[in-house]
């Protein structure tokens, strides 16, 4: 009967919790931003790190209970106020353009939140580079190029697209500039044929091309693109940058090369949204501009990640096993035994995330290493610490009988190891093994917090070129889903194996 009770005062609290949830809800939904001072008591979406986030700040913690919702990209923001998520986004001027051109129920407030002037982004230290880019800005601005690049981004309707940047045939022996960027912020970078293009692409080109210099552009994360430039991994960060007193802090900035503003973007009451069928969605996610390479290109990256990761984890797992098991039955390698345990407790004490990017931006800071194999090293290094304690707790899990017979045949230890213990561990610790790798393959979708184009990058892309998050997303998590069952069918396969072996 007391079970019957709290059964029912339970199912009363969800109801009461969810009408309560209702009626917070209906009252957002009647709230409307029409300018400025209706920010107060609303949730506002920005894109994290930018001048949208840093001044919208100011809002947050208010006696109006104003919610500051932070996103990776404006695409996810917009994604957001598309769901009724937040009440409105605060984003710079010519990205929301684009936005509200492709999601008509959009629209921009008249009232300007912030003017901002954008600028290269380059290491304090890295002074004879600010100062050669500057001295090539000066030049691009004084014979109009600069300004024709303008005109066809963010220029007037008749003037966009018709003064496009060609790049120069000049000698190029002066070294490369790499360019930090986040190819997500239409018209300054973006994807277009699976090349990243854009008003800040152009300008880098034609600075370049003065200097004599190669471009080389590297797409990440927005919030990574100072840290990139301050550890060395790119030269210059160009992506819609404002110079503001914070970032000055830490680094230093070119001349501005155009200025824009920070406006408000609203859900339009007096348009409906149009919503397209499922073949009409599939086209513009997938075939246009084919856009499926996205994925393509993300897969094959992913796959080679996982096969070599997963290499380096069985050889340095069943290594660092072999050494424990050693010292607790022999007591040998007492110094690699510590090592070992030292490299377990900071491997599997702190999340995978933050040792590829201490790999990518500590260790390998002044070196040019190829991002997939970061990867394939911090994930490998990674899984070698769950691997070795899954197969150490096999080989204990043998009858200690099973060493004394080995020994007792004249067997040496290693080779009683070797012959007899390690087979009949690896017969037991197969499905934990297969879950490791399962969870390896999945792992390696946070590749792209170093730029990496893994497949849930790839995903991004799409989403962050049609605004539609749900058939990219799930194109990329059916995708997770047949390589996990693949794998598990080949683990099972094998373990059946081992059982008809052992009859």
């Amino acid at each position: 009967m007391k079970k019957q009770r709290l059964l029912l005062f339970m199912m009363l609290c969800f109801l009461l919790f969810g009408l309560c949830s209702c009626s917070k809800k209906s009252e957002g939904e009647k709230m409307r931003v029409e300018g400025i001072d209706d920010l107060p008591g609303t949730k506002i979406g920005v894109q994290i790190g930018t001048t949208g986030d840093t001044y919208a700040q100011d809002y947050e913690g208010d006696e109006e209970g104003t919610v500051l919702e932070k996103y990776n990209k404006g695409a996810d923001a917009i994604q957001a106020l598309k769901q009724d998520k937040i009440d409105c986004v605060i984003i710079d001027q010519e990205p929301a353009k684009a936005f509200v051109e492709k999601n008509k129920e959009l629209m921009i407030l008249s009232e300007e939140f912030v003017t901002e002037n954008y600028a290269v982004c380059v290491a304090k230290e890295n002074t004879e580079l600010k100062e050669k880019i500057n001295g090539a800005l000066a030049q691009l601005e004084e014979d109009g190029t600069l300004d024709n690049i303008r005109k066809n981004y963010t220029g007037t309707d008749e003037e966009k697209g018709k003064f496009p940047y060609k790049k120069q045939d000049v000698k190029r022996s002066n070294g490369t500039i790499i360019m930090a960027t986040n190819a997500s912020f239409k018209p300054y970078e973006y994807y277009e044929n699976n090349e990243i293009v854009g008003f800040d692409v152009d300008m880098m080109q034609a600075v370049c091309d003065r200097l004599g210099m190669k471009l080389k552009i590297q797409d990440m994360e927005f919030d990574a693109i100072i840290s990139a430039v301050q550890s060395g991994k790119a030269d210059v960060g160009a992506a819609g940058m404002t110079v503001n007193e914070d970032r000055l802090k830490s680094i230093g900035f070119t001349d501005s090369y155009t200025t824009s503003k920070q406006v408000i973007i609203v859900r339009n009451p007096e348009v409906t949204a149009q919503k397209l069928s499922l073949s009409e969605n599939i086209k513009e996610n997938f075939i246009t501009d084919g856009r499926w390479k996205y994925l393509a290109k993300g897969l094959v990256n992913t796959l080679i990640i996982t096969i070599f990761a997963i290499m380096i984890g069985i050889v340095f797992g069943f290594l660092i096993a072999i050494v424990r098991t050693s010292h607790d039955k022999n007591g040998n390698f007492r110094i690699l035994n510590g090592l070992c345990k030292i490299y377990l407790t900071v491997i599997r004490g702190t999340p995978v995330m933050v040792q590829i990017l201490i790999i990518y931006y500590v260790i390998f800071a002044a070196v040019d290493i190829n991002k997939i194999l970061v990867a394939i090293l911090a994930f490998g290094l990674n899984s070698a610490a769950y691997v070795a304690e899954i197969v150490r707790s096999g080989i204990m899990a043998v009858d200690e009988g099973q060493f004394e017979a080995g020994r007792s045949l004249g067997l040496t230890y290693p080779m009683t190891m070797t012959n007899i213990i390690l087979p009949q561990a690896v017969k037991n610790i197969l499905p934990a093994l297969g879950n490791e790798f399962i969870n390896l393959l999945k792992e390696t979708s946070i590749s792209g917090y170093i730029g990496l184009a893994d497949l849930t990058r790839g995903g991004v892309i799409i989403q962050s070129l049609t605004y539609e998050a749900f058939l990219p997303l799930i194109a990329v998590a059916l995708i997770y889903l047949a390589i996990v069952m693949a794998l598990t069918a080949g683990v099972n396969k094998l373990e059946r194996s081992l059982r008809t072996n052992e009859r």
